[in-house]
C-alpha cells in the first residue's frame, strides 16, 4: 500500500510545531498566542475528518511546524542528517515519539487521557483555549499519564521560565499536543525511520506544502 505522504508530513509537521513551541517556551518565557491555540486545540480534535482538520484545516496553522520541520531535516546536517542547531527540538520530536509508543501500549492509562480530554473540551468551549484552567486540566492530563513512565522528557530552558506555573502548564499542554500529533503520524503511516532514509521525501514535501501556503 503507498503511503500518503502529504498526511505523513502534516502530522510530522505537528509535532514539530509543538516542540519547537515547548523549546521557545522554555528560553524565552514567550510563544505566540495563535501557535499555541492550534498545537492545544489539535488535543481536543477527537473526530477529525482529516488530517489537516486536526489543525483547523488550514495548512497555514502549521506554518512553524513545516519550517521547523525544513530547517532541522534539510539545514546544515550532522552526521545522523539533522541540524546540529536543532538539538533540543529534535530531542523533544524523539522523546514525544517515544512516549507516544509507550503510551498506546498502556490501553488503560490511554482511556483516563481520553475521558480527561473530552473533559477538556467541554472546558475549552466555556472559557477558551488559552484560559488558566484549560492549561492547568490538560497538563494534568499530562502529569497523570506520560509523566508516570520511567522515560521523561527533560526541557531544556531558563529556571526563571520553566518555574512559572502558567509557563509550566503550557510547557506539558504543548507536550500533550505533540504526543497527539505523534499519535496521528502514527495513525497515517509515520515511522521514525522516516526521518532518517525518507529525510528529503518528507523535506520536499513539506517544501510544497509552505508553496501552497504562500499561493493561497
Amino acid at each position: 500500500m503507498s503511503k500518503n505522504w502529504t498526511d505523513i508530513t502534516i502530522a510530522l509537521g505537528g509535532i514539530f510545531q509543538a516542540a519547537a513551541l515547548v523549546d521557545q517556551l522554555a528560553k524565552t518565557g514567550y510563544v505566540t498566542t495563535e501557535a499555541q491555540r492550534i498545537s492545544i486545540n489539535s488535543i481536543l480534535q477527537v473526530s477529525p475528518d482529516s488530517t489537516l482538520d486536526v489543525y483547523g484545516s488550514d495548512l497555514r496553522n502549521l506554518e512553524l511546524g513545516l519550517n521547523t520541520l525544513i530547517n532541522a531535516l534539510k539545514s546544515q546536517p550532522n552526521r545522523q542528517g539533522f541540524d546540529k542547531n536543532s538539538t533540543d527540538v529534535l530531542r523533544y520530536i524523539l522523546g514525544l515519539q517515544h512516549l507516544q509508543k509507550k503510551l498506546l501500549s498502556k490501553p488503560d492509562m490511554l482511556e483516563v487521557a481520553s475521558t480527561r480530554i473530552k473533559q477538556s473540551i467541554h472546558q475549552a468551549d466555556l472559557f477558551g483555549l488559552d484560559h488558566e484552567n484549560v492549561l492547568a486540566n490538560l497538563a494534568g492530563i499530562y502529569t497523570d499519564t506520560i509523566s508516570t513512565f520511567k522515560f521523561r522528557i527533560q526541557v531544556t530552558g531558563d529556571a526563571t521560565y520553566l518555574q512559572q506555573k502558567r509557563i509550566a502548564n503550557q510547557v506539558r499542554s504543548l507536550l500533550l499536543a505533540g504526543i497527539r500529533s505523534a499519535m496521528l503520524w502514527r495513525q497515517v503511516g509515520g515511522t521514525r525511520w522516516h526521518m532518517v532514509f525518507q529525510r528529503k521525501r518528507i523535506v520536499a514535501c513539506a517544501e510544497s506544502l509552505l508553496k501552497d501556503i504562500h499561493r493561497t
